[in-house]
This record gives structure tokens, sequence and C-alpha cells, in this order.
């Protein structure tokens, strides 16, 4: 029997994350089935279990790839000469992965996604395997926070009397409450963390 490669492996495990992902977005995570996963990715439930023994263990692969891309993302910006706005990166990043989970405005679906991390971090409260890599993930996103908000420091845009943890926890609860926003009212874009934060790190005394 020839070997299966590699790539085949991940193009495999891939195909089964993307659908899942999809499947999750549009029904929300409670509401999909397994057989709905099945339908969407096309492949046989054999070809499924053999890289996931359950619903949650696919949900808590959606999640960690979710944080890894956040990660390269704040990677990417924190080796670039010179570094742009502070702004610009945040809202970049988090549009970024609006759009790549097909979510970005004010349009049909756009509240699909962030309605479905809002049932993730709920699940996470009974569900300790999904808090782990809740947790896993939440403790890589603050060292990129961290490390990024260092820079800034460092280049004299930022404070550096303050820790740069404490700005980086900041940061990242303005994200987590415009995703919670777009979940509940929608009619939330990367603009308007743009334009926040932009009026936010430039603000000088009125006369």
């Amino acid at each position: 029997m020839a070997r299966v490669s590699q790539e085949h492996l991940d193009a495999r495990r891939r195909q089964i994350v993307d659908g899942a992902r999809r499947s999750f977005t549009r029904g929300g995570f409670h509401a999909t089935s397994m057989q709905d996963i099945l339908r969407e990715t096309g492949l046989s439930a054999g070809a499924v279990y053999r890289y996931f023994r359950s619903k949650d263990e696919i949900i808590s692969a959606v999640a960690e790839e979710t944080f890894a891309a956040l990660r390269e993302a704040f990677s990417t910006a924190l080796h670039e000469a010179p570094l742009r706005p502070l702004e610009d990166v945040v809202a970049g990043v988090l549009g970024a992965t609006l759009v790549a989970n097909g979510t970005d405005g004010p349009r049909d679906g756009a509240q699909a996604f962030p309605q479905l991390i809002i049932q993730v971090w709920s699940e996470a409260l009974r569900n300790e395997p999904l808090s782990e890599v809740l947790d896993r993930g939440y403790e890589g996103m603050r060292t990129a926070w961290r490390d990024l908000i260092t820079a800034y420091q460092k280049g004299g845009v930022l404070r550096s009397d303050v820790p740069a943890d404490d700005i980086a926890r900041v940061l990242m609860a303005m994200c987590q409450g415009l995703l919670a926003q777009q979940a509940l009212f929608g009619n939330v874009t990367s603009d308007v963390l743009r334009n926040g934060l932009r009026a936010l790190l430039t603000s000088t005394p009125q006369d």
C-alpha cells in the first residue's frame, strides 16, 4: 500500500477544519452536528474521525488556528521597518481575521463569526479541554501584543512608564469588545477600531 504523504494528511485536515468553520459560522456551534460537518466537507465519517474524535476537538482546532493566524499577523507587523501606525496594525489584524472568516462590515452574515466566538467563550466555561485551548491561545496573544507594544514604546510612540502588558491587555479588551458589539448589534468594521485608536493615541488638550 502506498504511503500517504504528510502534504495529503495536512490538506485533508485543512479540508475538515475549513468545512467545520463554515458549518459553525452558518449554523452556530451547538446546532451544528457531525453529520452537518460531513456534508459540508464531502468526506466519510471514517475520514473525519481519523483526525478528530469529536465535534469538541474540531472546534478546539478552529480556535487554535484562529489564534495562530493572529500571532503570525502580529509577528509580521513586529518585524516591519519602519513600524506602521499602531492603529493600522491592530485594525488590520482584526479586519484580516474577520475577512478570513467571512465577515467584516454591515452585510448579511457579518455577525455570524463574532457570534460563534461568543458561543465558544461560553462553551469554554463548562468545557475544560476547550478552556485550556483558550487559555493557551490567550497567553500566546498576550505575548504577541506585549512584544508589539514594547517595540512601539522603544520607538517613542507609546509611553514607556506604563507596563507593556497592561497596554496589551487593554487593547485586547477593545478588540474583544468590538467582536461582542458586532455579534450583538452588527454594523462594526475594523475601521471603527482604527479611527477610535487613532483619536485616543493622538489626543491633545483643547484650548
